[in-house]
């Protein structure tokens, strides 16, 4: 998904005069496109925004300004800490605003810090045929829809990436066309819940019938009718040229009618692999997490799967150690691999995010409104005028100046204590 995010990134930058580099030591301006799925890759762009710092410092003594942009889901999940943390990033881009990449680019010409995170209910970039960012390649991606509506619990883009929405057929497979031109001979639909692809671009299908889902499974979300399915994307994908292989992901398990799955066994040049995401083998886990199916749901799919597609080759992805997961949850999740036998396993620990990680230096309450507020544990003079020094205990009344906030939670500073009864007036 970053590889086409920076393909589209690419076309737009490009049709505005601007041209690519690899020499960091020429480019004007540096972008990072980023992910949030995992902890460990927004630290890779901390890292590396550490390693840019030394660059932009030895560019500003020789006069040669050089902009540095953080794009996707982390600059729409960190946007102000991005911004007041690392006084060298110049612009933050969401995932929906890498049109406005020119403007916000301009604005940093001028020596100001310039953002856009604003999310879209319908932005698709449709009409953008990215560029490749590898000349003469052999394998293509190709994005047909955006966000996601699962709202899995431990899961966080639906918050980066927006609510769910897909491309119009028509521009999908223009672009295909168009790879198959260029030599490409592989092709993978991309999305974050690829397989619930809904196209109502087209009147006369707007009023179709609700999908069906996988039995046993359920959403979180009402079944959306109308539209044109996945199937048949698919089935109109794989036309368009036969010695074109074509892939997709990511898949929920709950979208594989048995026209999607007739479908792959029938067509030669639709790979016989599916990824079936379990993230764990325990039931009592899986309805934690939000997943919407059981165990034995799960397996019986898989069993379906294997009949309707013979020699199928399956991945799945699992996540250990979830919240309140035990030894015997963790064993059933082993389990269900002996008992699958994947081809491939993407395993992940797990592991929590700010505002849940608790910090020994950090403390924690809630306003009169019921918002969560993150403080810095200092000594403080007491309210009451005592000029010694404290530090708030569980129980206390404090008064924080808020100076960040999230979509949930808001950070501050630590003024004085105080009590419930009284406004305290805190220098």
């Amino acid at each position: 998904m970053n590889v086409n995010d920076t393909e589209i990134a690419w076309a737009i930058l490009q049709k505005n005069g601007y041209a690519r580099t690899k020499d960091l030591g020429e480019a004007d301006v540096i972008l990072l496109v980023t992910c949030s799925v995992r902890e460990k890759a927004e630290q890779a762009i901390w890292n590396r925004l550490r390693h840019l710092k030394a660059l932009k410092a030895r560019r500003q003594q020789a006069r040669l300004p050089l902009r540095i942009g953080i794009l996707g889901c982390m600059a729409e999940r960190l946007k102000e800490e991005i911004l007041h943390k690392e006084k060298l990033v110049d612009i933050v881009a969401g995932p929906d605003a890498y049109r406005d990449l020119p403007r916000l680019l301009a604005v940093a010409e001028s020596g100001q810090q310039a953002a856009n995170v604003l999310l879209s209910l319908d932005e698709t970039y449709a009409d953008i045929l990215p560029v490749q960012t590898s000349t003469g390649g052999m394998t293509a991606f190709v994005s047909i829809m955006r966000g996601c509506d699962n709202m899995c619990s431990y899961c966080i883009v639906p918050f980066t990436r927006g609510r769910e929405r897909s491309r119009p057929i028509a521009s999908i497979l223009q672009e295909v066309r168009m790879l198959s031109d260029q030599g490409v001979k592989e092709v993978t639909l991309l999305g974050q819940n690829v397989n619930s692809f809904r196209d109502t671009s087209e009147v006369q299908f707007q009023s179709a019938a609700a999908p069906v889902l996988s039995r046993g499974f359920s959403t979180v979300y009402k079944a959306k009718p109308g539209g044109l399915r996945f199937a048949h994307l698919l089935d109109q994908v794989s036309r368009i040229d036969p010695e074109m292989r074509i892939r997709f992901t990511s898949p929920h398990p709950k979208d594989f009618p048995d026209e999607v799955l007739q479908l792959i066994q029938e067509r030669h040049n639709i790979c016989k692999q599916l990824h079936l995401p379990a993230q764990s083998g325990s039931t009592r886990v899986l309805e934690a997490m939000r997943r919407g199916y059981t165990r034995e749901a799960y397996l019986e799919l898989v069993h379906h799967v294997r009949e309707c597609i013979p020699g199928v080759s399956l991945s799945s992805d699992f996540i250990a150690g979830f919240c309140g997961e035990t030894e015997e949850d963790h064993q059933q999740t082993v389990s269900l691999l002996r008992e699958v036998r994947y081809n491939i396993g993407f395993l992940f620990a797990y592991s929590m995010r700010q505002p849940s990680k608790r910090s020994v230096s950090e403390l924690c309450g809630r306003n009169d409104g019921n918002i969560k507020v993150i403080f810095p544990d200092a000594e403080i003079e007491d309210a009451a005028g005592c000029k010694a020094l404290v530090r708030a205990q569980p129980g206390d009344y404090v008064v924080v100046k808020v100076t960040s906030a999230s979509s949930q939670t808001l950070r501050g500073v630590l003024l004085c204590r105080t009590t419930l009864s009284r406004s305290a007036a805190c220098p």
